[in-house]
């Protein structure tokens, strides 16, 4: 047991040692402080940008899910001839609507454009306004709240109105400071509209188009900005979480024989839940997150050799110090301690740094993509764990050649 006096006197003389070969540890320190914070900065971005995912998907409603139309890629079926999966139709998303008895809401939607222009008067916006077609749910599937005015009435549905609700960046960029949009007529591609509601703030995000979007009724949307092969897409919320597995089952059912499916035959759409699509981008980014631990790894690997050389270094130059220590008494087991809290030190020092640099580094990150201030607790504390095996690796050869040396050797030693 190593008394509380000899492990301050140990470490006084680490410390006296680092002071006394500051340019060779602060480079040291900033080898192993680099290591650690691309290790640190990336992992406490990616664990910022998982939370925005999760965050964003359940704002769309956790106990959601989705009814889209599969890839349009051409497969091979049993038989070799190719099969295409062809575009949920109008038609069929509104029987659907009509057939699913589900206690749950159902939405139709689609998109119109992406490339829009939004005028009032002489203002316009540039031509990246993403315009949907909706019914009078969508607004309740999607995360979106109103902030002022109204959302669509079914009247409006179902007579084709030129009526629209827009996002609150449309508001910024055609209206005057403090001029109300409501009841005021803009021009959407080159059709007039009223507005009739603002959204709330919502932000670019994942599974969203963020606050530069126009929203018409969708059958306005068939009327004029129509296209061949357009596909529509339905959301459906069960009044209960409990309930999702369920009516995703019974969804199932009731669109194949909407679109007229045998029994042996394969769905020809899917059904995506916002779980679901969270877990299928977050398994995306866990590539990052394996590059992110091998360069971090492989940099305090290298750091690791330059400590030990620095060690080294350090016990040849101080082998007269360590001969008069063993002259006076000094057990083996004293210098191997005093050389090994050295490197250990080195190592945490460099830690420290590269975890304050990491954290910093990775929240700026997290910031320009729109995540949450994050504190990783642990990878802190991997990081801390990881530098003290640097340290201790790097310093256990120079400790025991100092612990070997023969004191009357050392003495002589010039």
């Amino acid at each position: 047991m190593i008394s509380s006096g000899l492990f301050f006197e140990n470490l006084h003389i680490a410390l006296s040692s680092i002071r006394s070969n500051l340019l060779r540890t602060i480079l040291t320190i900033f080898i192993i402080a680099f290591g650690i914070m691309a290790l640190v900065g990336i992992l406490t971005a990616i664990d910022s940008i998982k939370g925005s995912i999760t965050n964003q998907f359940a704002s769309m409603g956790a106990n959601s899910f989705f009814i889209v139309n599969r890839d349009n890629r051409v497969r091979l079926g049993g038989e070799g001839r190719p099969n295409y999966y062809r575009s949920i139709e109008y038609r069929e998303a509104m029987a659907f609507k009509s057939d699913f008895t589900f206690p749950a809401q159902v939405s139709i939607s689609t998109f119109a454009s992406q490339i829009a222009t939004v005028k009032y008067k002489s203002e316009k916006t540039n031509p990246n306004i993403s315009v949907i077609g909706s019914d009078e749910n969508y607004l309740l599937l999607s995360g979106y709240e109103i902030n002022k005015g109204r959302n669509f009435g079914l009247n409006e549905i179902l007579s084709n109105a030129h009526v629209v609700i827009i996002g609150s960046s449309l508001v910024k960029d055609i209206f005057a400071k403090d001029e109300d949009p409501i009841d005021k007529i803009i021009n959407i591609g080159s059709g007039r509209y009223r507005v009739i509601g603002v959204l709330k703030e919502k932000g670019s995000s994942f599974g969203s188009t963020g606050d530069d979007i126009c929203i018409l009724p969708i059958t306005n949307v068939r009327q004029y900005f129509s296209r061949p092969d357009m596909n529509f897409r339905i959301s459906v919320m069960p009044i209960s979480s409990s309930l999702l597995n369920a009516a995703v089952n019974e969804a199932e059912g009731v669109f194949r024989i909407i679109r007229k499916l045998k029994s042996i035959e394969q769905s020809n759409f899917s059904i995506e839940t916002s779980d679901n699509l969270a877990n299928l981008l977050i398994e995306n980014i866990q590539t990052v997150t394996w590059a992110a631990t091998i360069i971090g790894i492989i940099t305090l690997f290298g750091a690791a050799i330059g400590l030990m050389n620095i060690m080294l270094v350090s016990v040849t130059e101080r082998t007269q110090e360590i001969g008069i220590r063993k002259a006076i008494g000094a057990k083996a087991s004293i210098i191997r301690r005093q050389f090994l809290y050295e490197s250990i030190l080195i190592g945490q020092l460099g830690g420290i740094f590269g975890i304050i640099l990491g954290i910093l580094i990775g929240n700026v990150v997290s910031l320009l993509t729109n995540g949450n201030f994050v504190i990783p607790w642990l990878w802190i504390i991997g990081g801390v764990v990881l530098c003290f095996i640097v340290g201790l690796i790097s310093g256990i050869f120079p400790a025991i050649k100092a612990s070997k040396l023969d004191p009357i050797i050392s003495l002589r030693y010039e």
